[in-house]
């Protein structure tokens, strides 16, 4: 990849990362638990932290960084808050919507990861793309909770 495919490529990850972060604040302010509102807000910052790095590399590699999130994120968003007010702020739906915003994100950085790029930055890439998938399947592990256990979640 040359520098402009890297740039374009980091500010794709940027939006989804941006997504992410905005995701995971609707579902910590949708959710009733504490404890998983406490997550979501957790994540949140996890997501903030990538954008940061990826801006910082769009940077490097002589880019502007992207400053907003994708029309996509946006439907996503709304689409939680939509399925929460009708389901009365379900946290299964909740769980369900996030699960499905990081099932994007980790098609985006395995997307990202099968192009040529320097070792460093594939490393940084590596390293968010685990932390998308471990999301992911502790997203996925408390929504299984919630389903067979409502009152542990």
């Amino acid at each position: 990849m040359n520098n402009d495919e890297i740039v374009d490529m980091l500010n794709g990850l940027i939006e989804i990362s941006r997504d992410g972060m905005e995701g995971f604040k609707t579902c910590a302010e949708d959710v009733r638990d504490p404890s998983l509102k406490m997550y979501f807000q957790n994540r949140a910052q996890g997501c903030l932290e990538a954008v940061r790095n990826l801006t910082a590399e769009v940077r490097k590699y002589g880019g502007e960084p992207d400053t907003s999130g994708s029309a996509v994120g946006a439907l996503h968003r709304a689409w939680v808050d939509i399925k929460t007010a009708i389901s009365n702020q379900d946290n299964i739906a909740v769980l369900e919507e996030c699960e499905r915003g990081e099932a994007a994100a980790m098609i985006a950085y395995e997307n990202a990861l099968r192009g040529d790029m320097p070792g460093d930055l594939r490393a940084l890439l590596e390293n968010q793309y685990e932390g998308a998938k471990r999301n992911h399947d502790r997203v996925r592990q408390l929504r299984d909770t919630a389903r067979h256990h409502p009152d542990l979640v």
